[in-house]
């Protein structure tokens, strides 16, 4: 299911565009018992959901596992400033099979192939989970035409 937005410039087309093809980490904002934390994780879109992979055992799985509700961005630091931001449900997956394609996924994107981040990273997939958002309620800016 495409996301649904909710404000800003981007209609849905430039909103799918911008998440295919931008490669920066996302932001995840999640909360827990000490309140929110914004954590960096490499993400794919793929069928209308975000996709990131983790460790079963890792601070961002324990507190989406408690509250699924989470909110995101993906924004470059630098000018021309524009991106997309919401909010959406996390469900996790244990399937190890699908974390550990996820993961190979993400790899291949970020530029990663072959390298010894690539082996380490491998050499954990067996407690690789992988995290989907779904529900996207996504809201764009694009300051380009000011910058």
């Amino acid at each position: 299911m495409a996301p649904t937005v909710h404000s800003g410039p981007w209609h849905i087309g430039v909103i799918e565009e911008w998440l295919e093809s931008t490669v920066i980490p996302l932001r995840l904002a999640t909360t827990g018992g000490h309140g929110p934390i914004v954590q960096s994780l490499w993400f794919t879109y793929d069928d209308g959901a975000l996709w990131c992979a983790t460790q079963t055992d890792s601070m961002v799985t324990r507190r989406v596992r408690r509250e699924p509700r989470v909110g995101w961005e993906i924004s470059p630091d630098d000018p021309p400033y524009r991106g997309v931001r919401g909010r959406g449900t996390v469900s996790v997956v244990d399937d190890a099979d699908q974390a550990g394609d996820v993961l190979r996924r993400l790899i291949g994107r970020y530029g990663q192939q072959g390298t010894e981040l690539e082996g380490w990273l491998m050499s954990r997939v067996a407690t690789e989970v992988a995290l989907r958002i779904d529900d996207l309620m996504v809201t764009s800016w694009d300051y380009s035409p000011r910058m």
